[in-house]
């Protein structure tokens, strides 16, 4: 009986001991726990932002887990995109309900996207954007600033061009409003003469690799400046925003817009016609990996962004005032001859799917500096797509 408080003693210490080394243990785990407001100075947690999905404009903190595939599946290896990213308030959490989902934009997948930096899991990252679901999950969107680590140099993305003050008007606003803003920057531009198209086309399309040649848009043919025409291989001027949606023809002004205008083989012009844009149909014998059936035209992978950023171009630069046409998109195909083109779900897919390239900022700069004097706000900002129709 008098061994006994020994033993009781010995047997506290072993379980202080073994809690000592599993509290221990579990300091290595790294953690965020301390509640912001959501500003850039103190972000939300992941648990916070999760639990405030109010389409508001807030930064977030936390570490990437993975990158979500589906609402419940975040993979953790094999990275099939740069599309997205999964934070946590732990690293290593494993929970997809302790997730919040993040969508990478275009400019930032160089440096955020998995697939491009597999070595950024674990990694602490603040992420500012309107909190709102993506792949039906807690989310954030529409994302307008990435970075590493607790503060520290933003990962700004390289600019397409120094647009200076150009796009101030339009810092901070969102939907009809930034679409509005953005209408009275680029209206009013300069506008030439659909024989004057001809030219600007050997100058805005040109190759890059070939000075006398143009790449057709379609196709993705160099071909010579002089072979345009009506004959068979010539090229000729296609309006992407289709001109009988909305009927504005080759008018001064939309139907001379050379922010949509783009040079192609003059067969493939016919094939496409005025049909609107959608996934599927039949691989076009001519121009292989462009799909068209009986009401809608799919173009090949490298152009589809292009295209999206075209059209959104258009419906935002057409808005009926000054007599011109209203143009907006809708989820529809067989537009017609009404001032609308499809589908705009498909559209907003493509601009993701197919980044801004060299050639398309090359394009915007010369439309901007020799010709019209106004900009495609969606090649210098893609993600203002999102912002306005998403």
């Amino acid at each position: 009986m008098k061994g006994q408080p020994v033993k009781s003693i010995k047997l506290v210490f072993l379980l202080s001991l073994v809690l000592t080394m599993v509290i221990g243990s579990l300091a290595f785990v790294p953690t965020l726990k301390a509640a912001g407001d959501g500003s850039a100075s103190s972000p939300y947690t992941v648990s916070q932002a999760i639990a405030n999905q109010s389409n508001t404009l807030k930064t977030v903190q936390g570490y990437v887990t993975g990158q979500p595939t589906a609402a419940s599946t975040v993979v953790t290896s094999n990275y099939p995109s740069d599309y997205a990213i999964a934070l946590a308030d732990a690293s290593g959490e494993a929970a997809t309900s302790k997730m919040i989902y993040v969508q990478v934009p275009s400019s930032y997948r160089s440096q955020f996207g998995l697939q491009s930096n597999p070595g950024l899991k674990d990694t602490k990252v603040k992420v500012t954007g309107y909190l709102t679901a993506y792949f039906t999950h807690p989310g954030v969107k529409n994302v307008t600033l990435m970075e590493t680590g607790g503060g520290g140099t933003p990962s700004d993305p390289p600019p397409a061009a120094d647009t200076g003050s150009y796009y101030d008007s339009a810092q901070g606003k969102t939907g009809a409003a930034l679409k509005s803003a953005l209408h009275n920057i680029i209206d009013d531009h300069t506008e030439i003469s659909y024989d004057a198209v001809w030219d600007a086309l050997r100058h805005t399309d040109e190759d890059p690799n070939n000075k006398n040649n143009v790449i057709l848009l379609y196709t993705g043919r160099s071909q010579s400046k002089t072979t345009n025409g009506g004959g068979v291989n010539d090229w000729n001027r296609e309006h992407v925003w289709a001109k009988s949606h909305g009927d504005f023809g080759t008018a001064m002004g939309p139907g001379t817009d050379l922010h949509h205008l783009r040079a192609t083989d003059v067969s493939v012009n016919s094939s496409r016609g005025n049909l609107d844009f959608d996934n599927g149909g039949t691989e076009n014998s001519e121009a292989k990996g462009n799909y068209s059936d009986s009401d809608s035209w799919e173009p090949r992978d490298a152009v589809k962004g292009d295209v999206a950023r075209m059209i959104f171009y258009m419906a935002v630069r057409y808005e009926g005032d000054s007599g011109e046409p209203d143009l907006e998109m809708n989820n529809n195909v067989n537009n017609g001859s009404a001032p609308y083109i499809g589908k705009m779900s498909v559209l907003l897919q493509w601009n993701d799917q197919d980044p801004v390239d060299s050639m398309e900022r090359h394009r915007n700069d010369v439309i901007y500096n020799d010709y019209q004097h106004n900009r495609n706000p969606f090649i210098d900002h893609p993600e203002y797509a999102d912002v306005i129709w998403q």
